[in-house]
């Protein structure tokens, strides 16, 4: 499994691209896809939406169970992605691609974030 090097993680599982015009782009990683299992629904914050990293912002519903979605920053939500709330396999099948989440306008950003070698190390890839 190969995780962008690109990227930042959160320890819960979820990425975060570099902020482009302030606004970054957040999803789960590979390893919390295959955890899940197939995922059959989602739900995520909207766009005007305020998100506090660490806290709840929405889930995703497996086959197996649902799981928690993390803000792995603090911002508001400027869109969300549509073709995974109507695909939801796109989590599975392009989870750095066409299965990202949602975007944030970043206004504070942890500094507990991961760069990707770190991340595997603490997911034991």
């Amino acid at each position: 499994m190969s995780n962008p090097q690109q990227l930042r993680y959160s320890k819960e599982h979820e990425w975060l691209s570099a902020a482009e015009d302030g606004v970054s782009t957040i999803g789960i990683t590979e390893h919390a896809a295959n955890a899940l299992g197939d995922v059959v629904f989602v739900q995520l914050p909207e766009a005007g939406d305020t998100v506090t990293a660490g806290e709840t912002c929405g889930e995703l519903e497996s086959t197996k169970s649902v799981s928690d979605l993390y803000a792995p920053v603090t911002g508001e939500v400027t869109e969300v992605n549509q073709d995974v709330v109507d695909d939801p396999a796109l989590v599975n099948s392009a989870p750095y691609e066409g299965g990202w989440l949602f975007k944030v306008r970043v206004t504070d950003e942890p500094e507990d974030l991961l760069s990707a070698d770190e991340y595997a190390a603490f997911t034991g890839e």
